[in-house]
């Protein structure tokens, strides 16, 4: 794939994955619309870090890193909203197995 293409795979799967969380917020499962919600910023983050810097991207989930990879200019607001959401996915990553998200739906 070349640069365009890659930038096109990450901002078409994010599309993709907006339009899921927005049906799994409408429908009231808000933990794992937040889930995929991070997934959503995570692929734009990447397409535009396609864009900038290089076609390979950092194998990372962590939105504050990827943000500074990408040369990204945020707020510390936007900066701690990033913290913030990165913290529940490692959170429910790792807890996967034992339940948490549904735990936390309940």
């Amino acid at each position: 794939m070349d640069k365009t293409d890659l930038i096109s795979y990450w901002v078409s799967s994010a599309d993709r994955d907006f339009e899921t969380m927005d049906h799994l917020f409408k429908s009231g499962d808000y933990t794992w619309a937040l889930f995929v919600g991070h997934l959503v910023i995570e692929k734009l983050i990447k397409a535009l870090y396609v864009k900038q810097i290089s076609p390979e991207v950092p194998q990372s989930h962590n939105l504050p890193y990827l943000a500074e990879k990408s040369n990204l200019t945020i707020t510390n607001q936007q900066r701690d909203h990033l913290i913030l959401l990165t913290s529940f996915n490692k959170r429910a990553i790792s807890g996967l197995q034992t339940g948490f998200l549904s735990e936390m739906h309940t």
